[in-house]
């Protein structure tokens, strides 16, 4: 499907409006897909065809001061995203931490164990096994 004669200056015109805060169109977002829109344009001809007329929309954009709406939610992601790889770091030093004590507690108990098995094993221990008693069946 080849472009549409006038495409680049319904494009030109979608800008304009757009960065006037008068879309008729589109709902005047800073984004690709609102400009596409109010020019009555698919997507990929912003994204393909005339990249220059994206670029210069999103650099018209920055000139005022402004910050492309798909930028604004990217900036809003890194954010959280740094929020959640902090809360992850915390995560993996506690773990750690618990790691470490728990293997100083089965080394101690393994320990104890054999001590046991070893006072078990002598005639004069003080230590007796206990016998099992099977568990009463729930009726």
């Amino acid at each position: 499907m080849s472009p549409a004669p006038d495409e680049r200056e319904r494009i030109r015109a979608a800008i304009d409006r757009i960065l006037n805060g008068v879309p008729e169109h589109s709902n005047g977002a800073l984004t690709v897909v609102a400009l596409a829109q109010e020019a009555g344009v698919p997507r990929n001809a912003l994204t393909q065809r005339h990249l220059d007329l994206k670029n210069d929309f999103y650099a018209r954009v920055r000139a005022r001061g402004q910050i492309p709406d798909s930028e604004a939610r990217l900036r809003k992601q890194v954010v959280k995203l740094k929020e959640l790889r902090a809360q992850d770091a915390q995560e993996l030093r506690q773990l750690r931490a618990d790691r470490q004590n728990l293997v100083q507690v089965v080394n101690q108990l393994t320990l104890e164990n054999h001590w046991l098995r070893e006072a078990l094993a002598q005639p004069t221990g003080h230590v007796r096994a206990l016998s099992v008693r099977p568990a009463p069946e729930n009726t």
